[in-house]
């Protein structure tokens, strides 16, 4: 099954691809790699997931925080490379979160985004090297920030 055949069985909603605030690429492409800006949970309407993960958020908002910018990553893929069929695989993902400083499950946060590409992409395609790190403050007050890079197909 292709990405884009996969994506549509999944009955997901993109919001509109994020435009950069500042001065950088939403993507770049050097040879076979694509490297995506860090992105953040941006929702269909236009509003951001906010919060510090573990103090105004639980664990449970904060994952589907990451998940929702999965879904940035993948809106902002789709309107830069045309569709998402160009992607081979997620090579590696940086995941940040907002987090309050005894809060120590990073990566089960960091799994919305991950599980969301498994999905997508498949098993063997969608899951890649990770890191997922705390932080404070992201940008905005966000609650997750991801970069990720992946192979073109």
């Amino acid at each position: 099954m292709s990405h884009e055949a996969r994506f549509d069985s999944l009955n997901l909603t993109l919001p509109d691809a994020p435009k950069p605030a500042f001065v950088y690429r939403s993507i770049v492409i050097s040879g076979q790699h694509v490297y995506v800006s860090g992105h953040g949970p941006i929702l269909p309407d236009g509003s951001w997931i906010k919060g510090v993960v573990g103090r105004d958020i639980d664990l449970e908002a904060g994952k589907n925080a990451a998940r929702q910018t999965g879904l940035a990553m993948l809106a902002t893929l789709r309107a830069e490379l045309g569709s998402l069929d160009k992607i081979k695989r997620i090579v590696k993902t940086l995941g940040m979160v907002n987090t309050a400083p005894d809060f120590y499950d990073h990566p089960k946060v960091i799994n919305g985004f991950s599980e969301l590409m498994a999905d997508v992409f498949g098993v063997e395609a969608g899951i890649g090297a990770r890191s997922a790190v705390g932080m404070g403050p992201l940008p905005g007050n966000i609650a997750v920030e991801i970069e990720a890079i992946f192979e073109l197909a």
